[in-house]
């Protein structure tokens, strides 16, 4: 039962139903019902009582901290990079002569930024999870966070596999720049005009794409985080704190911070905007740069999609792609074989064979035991495959290798 209501009040519908309208918040604690644990999603109330992870999830997301400020007593400044503080302080030094940090120490700046705690329970002090992730040796960060990756993939002519790909495992820092760099690589960037000035949407975009990535990912989760790049959009997945389901509506979106902490710093070092503005400039732009909204919905695992512009026919559906096409499958399917089976596929595809013919091209001067074996095989399991011939030939492939 509800022991208080907010907000109720009745309407009328067309003049004869009343309709009851109710306002109940969200809880700060997990409730039970008749002994067992319910989690709603969108229209639908779910039993997760026996599913272990997801009732895990529903916890973490009712608590009042941050997995970011989890500390690690056994870590201290000497594990973290000192050339990466460094880094940092020259670019608030950049953009304020006189900011704070540019006068302290590299202790004292961890502590002005929250990355250095005192747990007020065990009063133990250490480096917390962000600082570890801001500054932290690669290693340090895997042996901390072992599912932390950002995985890069283009994926355009190559729709199974991928064109080019950059797994991301280091700092925030660098894991930014690295970012960027995959998308400048990969995207165009169209000439846009903005008053009297020449601008970069696509940088303009992306930025905010990035440190959404960086700043809003749960870390104590093991989901990795992806960005996709496909024909004529981008979509990104990431680990998510939600609270909510949907598409977020930029006119009724209200921000609520996943890691306050290393958004703040990444504020500080110019690399993200304020709460909230981010979503607003990206809405703003993204109509611009690939002629329709982005969406930015709001689940377990937070996805982006944000449309590109493309000047090219889908390289995926041009007489090209189909010669990789059958090289992958026969690749693939060769694999499996035998030498000998191989030889006579290869013998097959290139032109018909008779049996004289495979006899002399595997050296054989009659048919031995192994080669009727082997050509058994062959005869049952690639004959049928009539089709998949036809496309090797078509696509004059010579070599699986």
């Amino acid at each position: 039962m509800v022991g208080k209501i907010n907000h109720c009040h009745f309407k009328i519908d067309a003049g004869i139903k009343k309709i009851l309208k109710i306002y109940v918040p969200e809880s700060s604690q997990v409730h039970r019902c008749n002994g067992r644990i319910y989690d709603r999603n969108e229209d639908g109330d779910f039993d997760i009582t026996d599913h272990t992870v997801q009732v895990a999830s529903l916890y973490q997301r009712k608590q009042a901290t941050y997995s970011e400020n989890k500390i690690y007593p056994w870590i201290n400044i000497d594990h973290l990079r000192p050339e990466l503080i460094e880094k940092c302080r020259r670019h608030v030094r950049i953009n304020a002569d006189n900011h704070p940090w540019a006068a302290m120490d590299d202790l004292q700046l961890l502590k002005s930024a929250q990355l250095y705690q005192i747990d007020p329970l065990t009063k133990e002090s250490g480096i917390t999870l962000a600082g570890v992730m801001l500054f932290a040796p690669d290693s340090l960060i895997l042996q901390v966070c072992p599912a932390h990756r950002t995985d890069l993939i283009l994926r355009k002519v190559n729709v199974d596999r991928y064109d080019d790909r950059d797994l991301v495992r280091t700092n925030l820092i660098d894991s930014y720049d690295r970012i960027l760099a995959f998308i400048k690589k990969h995207l165009p960037d169209p000439f846009y005009l903005e008053g009297i000035e020449r601008r970069s949407l696509r940088d303009a975009i992306f930025r905010e794409v990035a440190s959404n990535m960086l700043i809003h990912r749960e870390y104590a989760s093991g989901v990795p985080a992806r960005l996709v790049i496909e024909y004529g959009m981008v979509t990104t997945h990431n680990a998510n704190r939600s609270h909510g389901f949907g598409v977020l509506n930029p006119e009724t979106f209200a921000p609520y911070p996943k890691n306050p902490v290393i958004g703040a710093f990444f504020r500080e070092i110019d690399r993200a905007d304020e709460l909230g503005s981010g979503m607003r400039k990206m809405m703003l732009l993204g109509k611009q740069y690939g002629d329709a909204d982005p969406q930015l919905i709001e689940e377990d695992v937070f996805r982006m999609i944000i449309k590109v512009p493309e000047f090219r026919e889908n390289p995926a559906k041009t007489p090209n792609s189909l010669q990789g096409k059958a090289h992958d499958e026969a690749h693939d399917e060769a694999h499996d074989l035998s030498d000998t089976e191989r030889q006579i596929l290869m013998a097959c595809i290139q032109s018909a064979q008779s049996t004289p013919e495979l006899l002399k091209t595997l050296g054989y001067k009659s048919r031995t035991g192994n080669f009727k074996k082997r050509y058994r095989i062959y005869w049952k399991s690639w004959r049928p495959r009539k089709e998949h011939f036809r496309m090797l030939s078509e696509a004059k492939i010579k070599n699986i290798d």
